[in-house]
């Protein structure tokens, strides 16, 4: 057990955690962003060509449903089902997340406690209505005609309900990701390069509010030089006997 983390997480107050592709990759989801990754060799679609082109609609939700199949019958590890006793407890008040995995929920945290500043990738969204749309109605649609769906009430454009390259970070989550991070005394960053903003943003932000900084990630990132506590291991076992799971 790293006994300084569980002497930061005992002397808190309210503890925010924040979790990036590093923690989902030991459930056998690989990082899209890593060298070798799915990015490196194939350039995501932009958000305003996404809207431009029924042709790039196409290729996204074909795209889409491949990499789901990469996916598909992933469950959360050690390192989610920690989190999710913590939160149990009232250790843990908030989770943001760059995932859009579901495992948090999927681990049980409750829907509530769970910041998804990137969407969520398993089900799909109208972009004009904002009606949810289950992703088997859209793939039935989508091997069925070979054209991108349309929204059942408003007719408007169906997308994964993620964010993509070039869409607006969503404002609602935003603000809470930032609420809750004022709020908090200790913010732990778990397996995220923090390179992205501004969701990378929320760790500087807590430690410039007097939080502690706790840094668990398998690499060294940019902002270990900040933090009270940088922990460079896997996160499952690190945070399991935390948590006290069996």
């Amino acid at each position: 057990m790293n006994r300084e983390l569980k002497r930061l997480i005992d002397e808190a107050s309210r503890v925010v955690v924040f979790t990036g592709a590093g923690i989902s990759t030991e459930s056998g989801i690989p990082d899209f962003r890593s060298p070798g990754g799915l990015w490196t060799k194939m350039a995501p679609i932009d958000f305003n060509d996404f809207l431009r082109s029924a042709e790039l609609r196409r290729e996204a939700w074909r795209r889409k449903f491949e990499i789901d199949k990469t996916v598909q019958g992933a469950e959360p590890n050690k390192g989610h089902m920690a989190i999710a006793k913590l939160v149990d407890m009232g250790v843990i008040a908030h989770v943001i997340t760059q995932n859009i995995d579901n495992l948090h929920q999927n681990s049980g945290v409750p829907s509530s406690k769970i910041i998804e500043l990137h969407g969520n990738g398993t089900y799909a969204k109208c972009l004009d209505c904002g009606l949810r749309h289950e992703l088997e109605e859209v793939r039935a649609i989508f091997e069925e005609t070979g054209e991108s769906p349309e929204c059942r009430s408003c007719g408007g454009i169906v997308k994964s309900a993620t964010i993509s390259f070039g869409q607006a970070m969503p404002e609602e989550e935003m603000l809470r990701a930032q609420d809750a991070t004022l709020a908090c005394d200790l913010f732990i960053a778990i397996g995220s390069s923090l390179q992205v903003y501004p969701a990378a943003g929320f760790p500087i932000l807590a430690k410039r509010n007097g939080a502690q900084l706790v840094i668990l990630n398998r690499e060294p990132t940019e902002l270990d030089r900040i933090a009270d506590l940088v922990i460079n291991d896997e996160i499952g076992p690190t945070l399991a006997p935390i948590a006290m799971l069996n």
